[in-house]
Parts: structure tokens; sequence; C-alpha cells
């Protein structure tokens, strides 16, 4: 009897046992199923996320490599022009290039007293040419200078020729905007001589700088003739000659007057150094 009656509790706590763990189960198992599921996936996560991380390589610098040296380049020598700027004495070549046409038979002035100067000048091409002119001797080392002054700051002459080329015309020299110096001539429409007669005047680049004024008929005097589109001098051209500018300014620092600012007619040409004239 004792016997059937343990064996009736022991069986009754085991149920009960069983039943406690059976409403625990019920009660808490879904929690440990979702915290369960959450750290797996997570853990899966983590373990993805290391096999798609690159692993960081060291940078390796670039051995350095030393440039080579480029050589210097060889200078090229710049030629030295003030070579090209002096003065001689007539030469016989000269004279018989001059003879009966800028230097007549009747010449009042000595060949003596004549000097040829050779210089460079910057040409509208913009290339260095050279030039020669003939000038009275007391002018020829400012003439040369002066030149030197323009080559300098590269002042555009277009010719500088012996007006001997065009036969000692003084039209045919300054239509074809040719600069000339000595020719033994009269000024134009008067019989009084010119100083170019006695090689101390200059024309520079005629045809866009004429020689102009009004006829007391009224009618306009223009040389050279087919200068008429250069005779507005309020006009832009870069080779007029005006005041102050660098050619005006080198030739009176040397001395010399401008045609340009004459009173009545104007000779925008036209720059001369008086000096004292042998009588």
């Amino acid at each position: 009897m004792a016997r059937r009656i343990i064996s009736v509790f022991v069986l009754t706590l085991l149920v009960g046992i069983l039943g406690f763990s059976i409403v625990m189960m019920i009660k808490y198992y879904p929690d440990y199923k979702d915290e369960k599921e959450q750290k797996d996936t997570q853990k899966t996560m983590n373990q993805t996320t290391e096999k798609i991380t690159p692993t960081a390589k060291p940078v390796q610098k670039p051995d350095f490599i030393s440039p080579t040296p480029t050589p210097s380049p060889t200078p090229v020598p710049i030629k030295d022009y003030s070579e090209e700027f002096y003065i001689s004495r007539i030469s016989e070549d000269i004279l018989e290039r001059i003879s009966g046409k800028s230097y007549p038979e009747d010449a009042e002035i000595s060949i003596d007293d004549l000097r040829w100067v050779h210089v460079a000048h910057y040409g509208f091409d913009g290339k260095i040419h050279e030039g020669e002119l003939i000038v009275n001797k007391a002018i020829a080392h400012d003439v040369k200078e002066i030149f030197a002054e323009l080559f300098e700051i590269e002042y555009p002459i277009e010719k500088i020729r012996l007006i001997d080329e065009y036969d000692a015309v003084d039209e045919a020299s300054m239509e074809d905007n040719n600069s000339s110096a000595f020719c033994y001539r009269t000024i134009a429409e008067s019989k009084t001589i010119s100083n170019h007669a006695y090689g101390l005047a200059i024309d520079i680049n005629p045809l866009y700088n004429p020689y102009v004024y009004k006829r007391k008929d009224g009618t306009q005097f223009l040389q050279p003739e087919n200068a008429e589109e250069y005779v507005d001098r309020d006009a832009d051209n870069p080779y007029y000659i005006k005041k102050d500018d660098d050619c005006y300014n080198i030739f009176i620092s040397h001395g010399f007057t401008w045609g340009g600012e004459w009173s009545g007619k104007k000779d925008y040409q036209h720059f001369e150094k008086e000096i004292e004239k042998k009588k």
C-alpha cells in the first residue's frame, strides 16, 4: 500500500514537472528562437564582410630614378649690329654713283664736306635691312647715332637708299616711300636751295608723311602726289610722324627741327639741322 502511494506521488511529480517544462517552453521558446536567429544572421554577415573586405596591401614607393640631365643648348651668338653703323668719306665708287644726279657739276658744296653713312634699320616687314645716306660731315655723327637709336627701338623705316637710285628725282623717291638725305636741288616750287642740297636734311617715310600746303590760289600742293590719303593727320597710322613720338623725340634730342611744326606749310617727313654754312 505504501509503495503504491509512493509510486502515485512520483508519477504525479513527474507529470507536474513535465507540464511545467512544456509551459515554459511555450512561453519562452519564440524569444529564444528569434534571438538565436538574429545571432546567426549577424554571424553570417560578419563572415561575409570578412570575406569581401580586401586585405590592405602596403603601398610600395616607386624606386627613385634620377632624371637624365638635359644638355644645355649651345648659345646662339647675337650679332652686334652696332658694327652696321659707320661713317666714311665719299669714295670713288660712291662719287661715280652720284655724279650728274644728286651731285651735279654746278653743286655749290664740296664733296669733302659730305659723308657716306651706313646704317641698319627695321623695314615694314619686320626684318633688318641695310641703308645708306649721304649727309653733311657736320651732322654725320648725329645721323649715325639717330639711326642707331631708331634701330634700337625697332622703329620701322621701309627703305633707306641713295636718291640716285631714282635718278635723283625727288618725287619718284618719295612715291616709293624711300627715306633719303642729300640731293642738290631747290625747294619744290621755289628757286631757294634746299637744306637737302647741303646734306643737312633727312626725309623719313615720305609717302606716309607728305609735304603739303595751300597755294595762294587756294589749290593744294602735295608731295608725293600719291599721298592724298595720308594728308589727314588725325587718322591712326603706325607710320605717321607726330610730335613727341619716338622718331620726333630722337631727332629733336640731336638738335634737329621738324617740318611738321612749321606754320603754313607742313613737311611731315622732314627733319633738318642748322649749322653755320661756309660762304
